[in-house]
Formats: C-alpha cells, structure tokens, sequence
C-alpha cells in the first residue's frame, strides 16, 4: 500500500490558489489507483481564524472528491466547516474530509468526515472553533490489501488517550493533518513516532512549510511504521513524500508482540 503526502506551502486564505498548487505538486507523481493522498489541515487557506471568509461553502469538498476520482485514489484534505450544529453553536469545526473514487463510474465517495476534538486554545483557535466529539475510522483498500485508517489533526498528536480510543475501534494506521509551527518542531517529530509505537500502528503525519501572517512552519512530514521505525521523512521543502507501507510485516509484529491488546482505558472518576 502506497501513501502520498503533499507537504504544501499554502496560500493565505486562497482556495483556487491551493487547489492549483497542490494539482501542481502532484502532476508526474506516481499516484496508482488504490493509494492514499494526504494534504495538510486546512491545506484550503492555512490555519485562519477568518471563518466567515474560509469556511467551506462546498468548493473545497467538490474539489477533494474530483481529485479522488481523477486520481483513482483515496485523497484526505483539511478544510472549515462553519456552524458546528451542537445546541445553536455558531463555531467552525476544522475538519479531516475523506474521498474515495466512484465505482464503475459511479460518485465519488465520501469515506469519513472527522472534525478535530481538540482545538488550539493557545493559538485561540478555540474562540472560532468547536471541538469534534466522535473518533473516527475508515477503510482504505488498495493492492489486496485493507487498513483502518483513523484521522487526526494537528494538536491531537499532543492527545494521546484519542489514538487510544482510535486503536479500540480497529485502527491500524493514523493519519494527522497539520499546520503545526516551526517553533515546537521537535515535538511534532516525537510525538508522531511515539503515537506508532504505542498504538503499535502506522503513523502518516503531513504537515504545511512556510509562512502565514502569523507563524512559520518547518514542514518535517514524517511516515513511521509499527515499531517506530522512519519509513521517510521530509526536511522544509515543499515537496511530496511517498511512501510504501508494509503491510505484512506490520501484522507480523502485532502477532509477534502484541502489546496492543493489553491497553486499559479507566475512568479515573470512579473507585
């Protein structure tokens, strides 16, 4: 199973402008059909609090579903979604959409929608945003083989009782989307290996390069296997890391060490 990872410069609050560049960026790259493509959170605008300006008025998931069905892969995008919908809550949520292609010429399909569970409150992210509330997972296909795949975004990887919880309903790899800042790269870098070796899962973590307004981003698009090992790493370019995934020797290694079972999520509340 093959994975791409489009580490992108994104344009401030510029939808048609990210969408081009991330065409660009994926034009001669082998994208076979069955594989997964991921592109940043909010690979659509960057990281803005402007939701009134960002937030999805459908352009961005029409977009992602055509990619998925031009390219015959599975593609997962960052995008806003404005109005969370929780008790006349007029917050954004900031989302991991999932396409797959259509089948035998049919509408693409939408495979999971995730909305983050842990908004930035100190970038203030939770003054515009709402955090989700459901774990997800969803099946990726490809070559005969079949991975559940759970997202996240950005400051979850900080989270490690959500990869837990993605671990009890099945997950045997984990996707995070990110516009995460230069200033605490080398925690992005850490806590992406050690959500792998934990959860005894793949980690494909994809995160933006550049600058906004407000921050710079050192890139650092990082792909771990179960054991922690470095399946490739990206430095600051903007560039498209793709990477093979094992798939058989990754089952090999939960048969063989199979400390995942043992994992005990308590409620420390009661006694």
């Amino acid at each position: 199973m093959r994975a791409h990872l489009v580490q992108l410069d994104i344009v401030w609050e510029d939808r048609a402008a990210n969408f081009a560049r991330v065409e660009g960026m994926l034009d001669g790259v082998d994208v076979r059909p069955g594989d997964l493509v991921l592109l940043p959170e909010m690979f659509d605008s960057g990281f803005s609090l402007n939701t009134d300006a960002t937030a999805d008025d459908g352009t961005t998931q029409a977009w992602l579903a055509r990619l998925a069905d031009d390219l015959g892969a599975v593609v997962m995008g960052g995008r806003t979604v404005g109005g969370c919908g929780h008790g006349g809550c007029d917050k954004a949520t900031n989302h991991a959409t999932v396409f797959a292609p259509g089948v035998e010429g049919g509408e693409p399909r939408l495979l999971c929608e995730y909305a983050k569970i842990h908004p930035f409150t100190y970038g203030r992210e939770g003054e515009k945003f709402v955090g989700g509330r459901h774990v997800e997972t969803f099946r990726w296909e490809s070559d005969g083989e079949a991975l559940t795949v759970c997202p996240t975004i950005c400051y979850d990887v900080r989270f490690p009782e959500l990869y837990r919880l993605g671990l009890k309903k099945g997950a045997e790899a984990f996707t995070c989307i990110a516009n995460f800042p230069a200033a605490r790269q080398g925690h992005w870098r850490t806590l992406a290996i050690a959500r792998a070796i934990e959860n005894q899962a793949f980690m494909l973590a994809v995160n933006r390069r550049g600058n906004d307004p407000y921050l710079a981003y050192a890139g650092g698009t990082i792909a771990v296997d179960a054991k922690g090992d470095i399946i490739g790493e990206l430095g600051d370019e903007e560039a498209v890391l793709t990477v093979e995934l094992d798939v058989p020797a990754f089952r090999a290694w939960r048969a063989e060490f199979p400390a995942w079972r043992d994992g005990r999520l308590l409620d420390s509340t009661k006694t």
